[in-house]
């Protein structure tokens, strides 16, 4: 049996775990809100529609920020039609989803759930089809206390206390020419400059997020990066990046190496950032928000939107299911985003429910776990403290994608305070079993205290409404701990995370 071989030190400090890295993301796409999140006819509705028992999956899957409302929807959106009485609220078409919007859930309502739910909102403002003025609009309505058109307008409307969003988008996508309002990377640059301006004007302490590209593959990646921050650069906090293309396409070998593509994205972006940073000669660094991620099945039919005369509300669209495969994948793609901390300052798993997410509902009947909401719901649980980067000897296999590529890939948390140790690790290979030991003498006296690993023989299995749970994270009894010392065995194609404690 090959052998990996780790050695973790609190030397190797990365920077602090970030709760903003476990966000996620509802958009009005698909049955994300309408039957996702909100479903008035549903045993567990609370007064404004919303599901309880997805508040309470949201709650147990770890997530911290939710970005809203969109995504590609926000480029053609207004948000004036989703406030008031609900009976007032106009019907209007999504051209980003060849749907029709009838503005049932809007900011108050978002912002109760949001409430309810424990999570910070991250909002998002259209500079597709509209511009500054609206932007000023939207933030004056949600946080300004009173004695405003906009900020009357929403105490009338049943919110005396303002909303007090911190973190916002300044639009979405904008180098897609999928894009309503697609742009040139100057003419967005210089708008969003502008609309990240006059927003702090009005409230200075805004995190705002600038448009990055929305894939690595992206012709203009790089030079879009540079473009936009040259002329934004003083007046935002963050650079996104958006990354969907990972997917296995009969490679299961090169999917389950996604994750080198993931370091390789945040490497550039954070590049690039200081590479103009270096020109402007400015001691300010920008980070990264890793807004929409996941694995996509993008040429399956579910992720065709309608076409023709056929605009219907909340049609089935990308609702991917998941296997153990993906799952391995998308744990791998959070070892990755821990790792890369100290650019990465938030993070938003797209999407929450329904639409490529880690939770499935039935209108008015079941809500289920896919085998993606496993690795989430425990890193996020369990990272604390700051990131070790971890002294990796691996082995290795060739990939078609990406070469050479080591078969095992890990990170670790240290949480001082509590003096507990979380590895999360997976096993690359397709087919082999792989040994892992590690060093641990930085960490005298530590004990195993859970060590749980999800794999499958049958890699392909996914979840169901009848059975989401014959098949999850299992104790791997494998794992020892002993004098400095850690030992146990990963199965092929498998997510694991070992936790250490004080004895």
């Amino acid at each position: 049996m090959p052998t990996a071989r780790l050695t973790i030190d609190t030397a190797f400090r990365v920077g602090p775990v970030r709760r903003r890295t476990f966000g996620s993301f509802v958009e009005h796409l698909g049955r994300s809100v309408y039957s996702g999140i909100h479903d008035p006819g549903h045993p567990t509705a609370d007064a404004d529609g919303f599901r309880g028992d997805v508040i309470q999956l949201t709650k147990e899957l770890g997530i911290s920020t939710v970005r809203y409302p969109g995504g590609n929807f926000v480029s053609g959106y207004r948000w004036e039609d989703g406030v008031g009485p609900r009976d007032q609220r106009p019907a209007r078409l999504d051209l980003a989803w060849h749907s029709t919007e009838p503005n049932t859930v809007g900011t108050d309502e978002f912002m109760r759930w949001a409430t309810t739910t424990g999570v910070e909102p991250m909002m998002a403002v259209n500079l597709g089809t509209r511009g500054v003025q609206e932007a000023l609009d939207l933030l004056e309505y949600c946080n300004v206390p009173g004695g405003t058109y906009w900020s009357d307008l929403r105490r009338a409307n049943g919110a005396e206390v303002p909303y007090r969003v911190k973190m916002w988008c300044l639009g979405n996508e904008m180098d897609g020419p999928w894009q309503t309002g697609h742009k040139t990377a100057e003419e967005y640059g210089r708008l969003a400059a502008e609309t990240a301006r006059a927003m702090r004007q009005m409230q200075p302490d805004l995190e705002l997020v600038v448009c990055g590209s929305s894939s690595s593959a992206m012709p203009t990646f790089g030079e879009w990066e540079r473009v936009v921050l040259t002329e934004a650069y003083d007046q935002v906090d963050y650079i996104s990046a958006h990354a969907y293309y990972w997917e296995e396409d009969g490679d299961l070998a090169s999917f389950l190496g996604s994750a080198i593509d993931m370091d390789h994205f945040v490497a550039s972006v954070a590049a690039t950032a200081d590479a103009v940073r270096a020109r402007l000669k400015t001691s300010k660094r920008i980070h990264i928000s890793f807004d929409e991620w996941n694995v996509w099945y993008q040429k399956r039919a579910e992720s065709r939107p309608p076409t023709g005369d056929d605009w219907p509300v909340a049609p089935i669209l990308l609702e991917d299911r998941y296997n153990v495969a993906d799952a391995v994948v998308l744990g791998n793609l959070l070892i990755s985003l821990l790792r890369n901390t100290d650019r990465v300052h938030a993070a938003s798993l797209a999407q929450l429910v329904n639409v490529i997410a880690p939770m499935m509902t039935e209108p008015g009947g079941r809500v289920w776990k896919q085998t993606i909401f496993h690795p989430f719901a425990l890193t996020s649980a369990h990272a604390s403290g700051e990131v070790l980067r971890v002294a990796l000897d691996s082995p290795s296999h060739e990939t078609a994608r990406f070469g050479e590529t080591p078969t095992v890939d890990a990170v670790a948390t240290w949480d001082e305070q509590a003096q507990e140790l979380a590895v999360f690790v997976v096993n690359r290979s397709v087919t082999e079993d792989v040994r892992l030991e590690a060093d641990l003498r930085a960490f005298p006296g530590l004990r195993v205290v859970d060590a749980v690993t999800l794999s499958n023989p049958d890699v392909h299995w996914a979840a169901t409404a009848d059975d989401d749970s014959s098949v999850g994270p299992r104790p791997n009894g494998t794992v020892t701990a002993a004098d400095g010392h850690l030992a146990g065995v990963l199965p092929a194609v498998s997510w694991s995370m070992i936790r250490l404690a004080a004895a």
